[in-house]
């Protein structure tokens, strides 16, 4: 593990990007675990191991071009995620305006993404226990990713824990390529450069994929 210390001198203050999710084989590939999904995305296309435990989470650290950036997946399971991201920000002394949460929305069609400087909850258990965690601030950044609404009168729980069939899992693959380009930008140019240009494309793959089913 990079030393906290190092972090703290580097060039630039880093960025926390945190993925929610439940832990275990389980719940991989679900709905409701496509936080985990963009961060190990993100690691794996910038090299970054995630093979540490620390503050109740697998962890990684290093650097994107010179810009210093921790990935964590939380393994409290979702309903108790800020008892690992709160930890975390304190333990690197972060604003939190250098967190971002990487969370699923099913007020998004499937596989359409929004970066976003702050926000509520939306209902979504995970969001809550980290605002609560952050002693109720929201001033934190959030990247939604769309994950389609149920059909029918399906039950919204059972919906996230069910894995994607094909056609939705093809639309989240395209989108977590989409989103490791984002970060990367976040990551160079800063979030509020970065969330005007990638929600505008994100807008119109959005009108393009809101009629279709999930």
């Amino acid at each position: 593990m990079i030393s906290r210390r190092c972090f703290c001198t580097a060039t630039s203050r880093p960025w926390l990007f945190i993925g929610l999710g439940n832990p275990g084989d389980k719940y991989r590939g679900t709905r409701h675990n496509v936080g985990f999904e963009m961060i190990d995305a993100f690691a794996e296309s910038q090299g970054i191991l995630m093979d540490t435990v620390h503050c109740k989470a697998l962890f990684g650290q290093g650097f994107v071009d010179d810009a210093p950036v921790i990935l964590a997946k939380p393994q409290t399971y979702m309903n108790l995620s800020g008892e690992s991201t709160g930890p975390l920000a304190a333990y690197y002394k972060l604003p939190l305006n250098r967190v971002l949460v990487f969370h699923d929305d099913m007020d998004l069609p499937c596989g359409v993404l929004r970066l976003q400087p702050k926000g509520g909850h939306g209902s979504h258990n995970g969001l809550k226990s980290v605002i609560y965690h952050f002693r109720g601030n929201r001033e934190f950044a959030r990247l939604r990713i769309g994950i389609g609404r149920p059909p029918g009168q399906m039950d919204p729980k059972a919906f996230l824990l069910q894995k994607f069939n094909a056609t939705a899992r093809g639309r989240i693959d395209v989108a977590l390529q989409e989103g490791v380009g984002a970060l990367k930008h976040v990551l160079s140019k800063g979030l509020t450069e970065s969330a005007r240009c990638f929600n505008r494309e994100q807008k119109y793959k959005h009108l393009r994929l809101q009629t279709l089913p999930a």
